[in-house]
Parts: structure tokens; sequence; C-alpha cells
């Protein structure tokens, strides 16, 4: 990756919330790339990644949090919620040991530097799909398509086959970077 992966992180939960606050009231209950997901399902799913980042960079596991962090996150305010939960998230990951620190995740422990990567790759690819489902400009920031797209070139095959995203979709030759990095997780763009 090019650029520091806290850094990428930080720009992508930017770019999310950005359009999190452009969404209007009824927008909502709209559609999202994700298969089954609105709106608030997309953000909701955000900010739950959100809060698992402090409690998991701190060194706790799946099993000490347990069920706190399910359901509604929302809330009345979901603008309220996403900043908050962006903002400890960020900061969590920007702690001067949170890349070398053991992450305890569901199926594994990984390395602090490798959690956050994929924390920084959902971000930016939901970003994408709130975008889409909202009718905002879908570009995404260069540089963090290429970070993302040369990590995940070697994550791509665990990821589908635990399920997590969809087909790889077809490109033309020729197609830009965005697309095919899109395509790779699923999406047609």
């Amino acid at each position: 990756m090019t650029i520091d992966v806290r850094e990428a992180y930080r720009r992508a939960l930017d770019d999310f919330g950005a359009l999190v606050h452009r969404i209007r009231p009824e927008q909502w209950e709209n559609q999202t790339p994700c298969v089954d997901w609105n709106v608030r399902a997309l953000v909701n799913h955000v900010v739950g990644e959100n809060l698992w980042a402090p409690e998991l960079l701190a060194g706790r596991t799946v099993a000490d949090i347990g069920d706190a962090i399910e359901g509604d996150l929302l809330g009345d305010d979901p603008l309220k919620a996403f900043d908050a939960s962006a903002s400890s998230a960020v900061q969590a990951a920007s702690d001067e040991r949170a890349l070398t620190r053991v992450v305890h995740l569901s199926f594994g422990d990984v390395p602090g530097k490798e959690y956050i990567t994929e924390l920084f790759a959902d971000a930016l690819i939901h970003t994408w799909d709130l975008a889409r489902a909202i009718g905002a400009d879908e570009r995404l920031d260069p540089e963090l398509v290429e970070a993302c797209a040369a990590w995940f070139a070697g994550a791509e095959d665990v990821y589908r086959q635990a399920g997590v995203i969809g087909e790889h979709q077809p490109v033309p030759s020729g197609t830009d970077a965005q697309t095919r990095l899109l395509a790779s997780w699923g999406r047609r763009s």
C-alpha cells in the first residue's frame, strides 16, 4: 500500500461520512448494491464496524463484546451516530500500537495492520454503494482505489471463499481501475 493504511482508512470514512450527511429523509429506504440492505442498513453496518474497531484494537475479543454491537445502532440521529463512531474508530486506528497489536476476530487472530486494511477496504467499497443508492457522484478517490486494489489482489480469493463478496464481474479490457476494483468485489458500476 503506497499510503499509510490508517490515513487511507480515515480518508475512506471521511468520504463515506460526507455522503451520509447528504442523505435526504426519503432516501434512507433506498436499495443499495448490497443484497438485502437499504441505505439505513448500509450505514448501520458501517457504524457497527466503526464501533467494533476501538474494542478490537484494544485487544478485546468478539466473545468479550458479545452482542453489545448489534441491532439498530443509528437510533433517532443517524448522522450523530455515524460521526461519533467514525471519530472513535479513526482515533483507535491512529494509536501508535494499532498496526502491530494482535486483533482477535471471529475467524482468528490477525495483525492490526491487516484489520485496519480490511476496515479501510470495507469503508471504501461501501462509499461507492452509498453513492449509487442516493444518486451521488460515484467516483472514488483514485489513490484509495489503487491502495485497495493492491491489497485486495491477494485477499480476493479468501473473501470470495468466505462468501462475503459477490461473484467477480466481467469487465472489458482497458477498463479503469475503479471499475476493475468494484468488479472484483462483485459490483457492476
